[in-house]
């Protein structure tokens, strides 16, 4: 049985990631918190054009650059597919987002009027009422 040299990673594909033997906190330079690192776990990542070919990133940065290159991932795919703790991919995304290299698509809380406060624009609540009143008629 032949043994690979101490340190060394192997080949990385696009289809495996070999996870490094790197401490979380190198990976994201010993922050535990970016501008953006409380990123839900359903966001979705979107490499931007011309993203997968820059240079000087990360190993892990290039990883998160191949796994969404054709698809949109989610935060909690990243995660799981590069083997890495949660926090970190959350920071990575955020960096990466302020570089310019994906695009993050988050779902945005519908704002409600219901007749009570402010007159914020959104739903009212006889649209509500009526939506209601027409699944209750199902």
């Amino acid at each position: 049985m032949t043994h690979a040299p101490f340190g060394s990673l192997g080949a990385h594909t696009a289809d495996s990631y070999e996870a490094s033997t790197v401490r979380p906190y190198a990976v994201t330079g010993g922050r535990v918190r970016s501008s953006m690192s409380d990123l839900p776990l359903e966001a979705l990542v979107e490499v931007m054009p011309g993203a997968v070919s820059s240079f000087g990133l990360t190993p892990e940065k290039r990883a998160i650059l191949q796994h969404a290159a054709h698809t949109y991932v989610s935060v909690a795919e990243l995660s799981a597919l590069l083997k890495l703790p949660l926090g970190v991919v959350r920071i990575l995304v955020a960096d990466m987002q302020e570089e310019g290299h994906i695009t993050v698509h988050t779902s945005a809380p519908v704002n409600v009027h219901t007749g009570h406060g402010s007159n914020h624009s959104g739903l009212s609540l006889s649209v509500l009422e009526s939506v209601l009143n027409g699944i209750s008629a199902l």
